[in-house]
């Protein structure tokens, strides 16, 4: 945990990683000033990557979006002043879900699971078929492969980042919280009641969240009366904080930080 200028950020991983996937994307961050935190989900904590793929904590695979977003909440009222929050993937849902109860200064979602009301297309429908289709999904954790890591998650990173990132921070996921996002239960939000500034993300290379996906949620988050903006990345997958070209990502947040008026003390 860096010590900045009195400004905290909040770094949310999605699903499928352990927060150790922001230890590059934070860097620049902690050079602007920034108090940077990366907490973690239920069950996770003080587990390594090993661990947790050796062993899932018992219940993980029925955990839930809104028992996440709780646990977020908690950690976040601990902080001195209202952070920035970027998520990735899941963590630009839970994002979106957090600012939804007003908890937050601003939000950026890259590349985010979708909120409820958005029907995935067919790319991503496939991605997470094999996880919703499994008997007692609902309940069991769900394991990405090798192979699929490569192909869905990671596609335009080198080969040699593809099997070091799978290496170091790739972990089961629960299995519940893609039933959810499938069926939209829990994971719907009220743009309308958003309040604060709300950066979302999408990239043409994302084989798992496709710019369709990111496009559909601006287009709901647009019915908030706060700023609400987009931008896309070209040929970049879904791990697109951690390949090459990832400070361009960071650095587009940050830029938007500083034009929204959002970085400043509270």
């Amino acid at each position: 945990m860096s010590q900045g200028g009195g400004r905290s950020l909040v770094l949310i991983h999605g699903a499928w990683v352990t927060a150790q996937s922001w230890d590059t994307f934070r860097q620049p961050f902690e050079a602007a000033g920034y108090t940077v935190h990366t907490p973690t989900w239920p069950m996770l904590e003080g587990r390594s990557a090993r661990e947790l793929n050796e062993s899932p904590p018992s219940g993980f695979g029925a955990l839930t979006t809104g028992s996440i977003v709780d646990r977020l909440q908690a950690f976040i009222t601990t902080l001195p002043d209202a952070p920035l929050i970027v998520g990735h993937s899941f963590g630009g849902l839970f994002t979106q879900m957090l600012l939804d109860r007003g908890v937050g200064r601003a939000g950026v979602a890259i590349n985010p699971v979708p909120i409820g009301g958005i029907v995935p297309g067919p790319t991503s429908l496939t991605a997470v078929l094999p996880a919703v289709a499994r008997w007692n999904g609902w309940n069991r954790p769900y394991a990405m492969s090798r192979h699929v890591w490569s192909k869905r998650f990671a596609n335009t990173a080198p080969p040699v980042l593809q099997n070091s990132s799978y290496d170091t921070y790739v972990i089961p996921t629960s299995g519940r919280i893609l039933h959810q996002a499938a069926t939209w239960l829990g994971t719907v939000v009220r743009p309308a009641r958003r309040t604060v500034p709300l950066l979302i993300t999408g990239s043409q290379g994302d084989r798992l969240i496709t710019p369709y996906i990111s496009k559909a949620t601006f287009n709901l988050q647009r019915h908030s009366l706060a700023p609400t903006d987009f931008t896309q990345f070209a040929d970049r997958s879904h791990l697109l904080i951690a390949e090459p070209g990832w400070e361009e990502v960071a650095a587009r947040a940050l830029d938007w930080a500083a034009r929204r008026d959002v970085s400043c003390d509270a």
